[in-house]
């Protein structure tokens, strides 16, 4: 898992058109935050509590208030605001720099970049490209597969089957999302995304055949690029030992970068039709999330007949 990451200001400069009013030579230039910040407190002149250590987004407003500023306290502003270690200041609507702010940027060498975007788009835009770039990640060997919408994550060891039944999910009208490496990054709304790496895209290894392309053999109808994981399925062989649950009312969840996600474990042997079950269970943790769970209304259900049959027989 990879717990610290940054983003280099040249490559978000380049990534999101933006234009280099003032880039410092030889210096590398890092954000490490995905929040922005607004410095129209900072430009008023006051700096309590001033997150500098995020890049900091001038639109309209404050740029219109701080021409009004007399020219000895936008100086002291100015050069107290670019003394903060910015990772750099970003003037939107394609207001013209004005040569105070070029002045201290350089004096501090510190990132000056402007956009003819408005500061909304613009703060839409840096706040996608920043949590994705940013957010934790990690890679699971596995298949990912949208079925019926749900995104289930199949685990299991090699040779049991993975790969066979996401080719058979696909076949049913299912979605291959990755096989063998699953790149997993976690989204701030609590939620866990899975993608294929870039050389894996679209492709399934079947042991027998070799590599085939979904796209190429099922159409785009049949490959999707990213997906929510809501499940987890673990694919074993059957152990006639083991106690495998009949009713489904105990969960198991395995934790995913810090996310619980609820977690199955399904036997495999010859005559049971794994991708069918799999399908099962995703309509039915869809069913579930819709409020009906079948294993405590047939548990309900059995109490209810128990204690009738109890009140019946006194």
């Amino acid at each position: 898992m990879d717990t610290e990451k940054k983003v280099d200001i040249k490559d978000l400069a380049m990534d999101l058109r933006l234009d280099i009013v003032y880039m410092p030579q030889d210096s590398d230039i890092y954000v490490e935050s995905s929040e922005l910040n607004r410095p129209g407190l900072q430009l008023a002149g006051y700096f309590e509590f001033f997150s500098h250590d995020r890049i900091q987004i001038v639109g309209k407003t404050e740029y219109n208030y701080f021409a009004k500023v007399d020219a000895k306290k936008r100086e002291e502003i100015l050069d107290k605001y670019f003394s903060y270690d910015i990772p750099a200041l970003i003037i939107t609507s394609g207001l013209a720099i004005s040569p105070d702010f070029f002045e201290y940027a350089k004096k501090y060498n510190r990132v000056l970049l402007n956009t003819k975007m408005n500061t909304s788009k613009i703060t839409s835009k840096l706040l996608s490209y920043l949590e994705a770039r940013l957010s934790p990640t990690t890679t699971i060997h596995g298949v990912l597969v949208d079925v019926y919408g749900i995104g289930v994550l199949i685990k299991g060891d090699s040779n049991i089957g993975k790969s066979e039944t996401a080719l058979e999910l696909v076949q049913r009208g299912n979605r291959l999302v990755a096989d063998d490496s699953v790149e997993i990054r976690k989204q701030e709304d609590h939620k866990v995304v899975g993608t294929s790496p870039e050389i894996l895209k679209y492709l399934l290894e079947i042991r027998g055949i070799g590599i085939i392309d979904v796209r190429s053999l099922y159409g785009v109808g049949a490959i999707k690029n990213s997906k929510t994981i809501d499940m987890v399925v673990y694919l074993e062989a059957w152990d006639s030992t083991k106690y495998y649950d009949r009713l489904g009312l105990d969960k198991d969840y395995e934790k995913i970068l810090g996310i619980n996600l609820e977690k199955l474990i399904i036997p495999v042997r010859p005559g049971r039709n794994t991708s069918m079950i799999i399908e099962v269970a995703a309509m039915n943790f869809r069913q579930k999330g819709m409020g009906y769970d079948a294993a405590y209304e047939f548990n309900n259900k059995l109490i209810d007949m128990i204690d009738k049959k109890s009140n019946d027989d006194e």
